[in-house]
């Protein structure tokens, strides 16, 4: 990671795209640092985050764009990894989401993105886009094992 510190990936809203994004974010996971356990939750945010752009935000439209973005930071030597994602969809307000644990809403089959993503990690930003969309813009801080004494 020597080189930009942002990597972009934009492209057509096609679930075909998803195994490719899960291979670049497990590239610059490693490339940051992350453990393996890290590696794996920051994996299933990421690929829950395109879903939903693809699905709820731009509707399977493939004519929208999805744009996927991977800063570690500082690039030098990474203490988090930043992911943004962004559709070209309607947008909605992240207060309105219904809350997953709810009674009414535990049998429901969808509603738990989120919820899910704000779990697994350190820091999570919904907003709508610069023009139009969503934004979600999710952190996971890298955690080094100690040096031996």
């Amino acid at each position: 990671m020597t080189h930009s510190p942002t990597v972009r990936l934009e492209f057509g809203s096609a679930f075909d795209m998803l195994d490719f994004v899960q291979v670049v974010s497990d590239y610059i996971g490693r490339m940051a640092g992350l453990d393996e356990e890290a590696l794996h939750w920051v994996s299933v945010a990421v690929r829950e985050s395109v879903v939903n752009a693809i699905k709820h935000g731009n509707q399977n439209d493939e004519s929208k764009r999805v744009v996927v973005e991977f800063t570690p930071l500082p690039s030098h030597a990474p203490e988090e990894l930043v992911i943004r994602v962004e559709d070209e969809g309607e947008g909605f307000d992240p207060e309105d989401l219904a809350d997953p644990l709810a009674p009414e809403n535990i049998l429901k089959s969808s509603g738990r993105g989120i919820f899910l993503i704000r779990s697994f990690m350190d820091d999570v930003h919904l907003e709508r886009g610069k023009t139009r969309g969503m934004q979600i813009r999710m952190t996971k801080k890298v955690t080094r094992d100690p040096a031996p004494a």
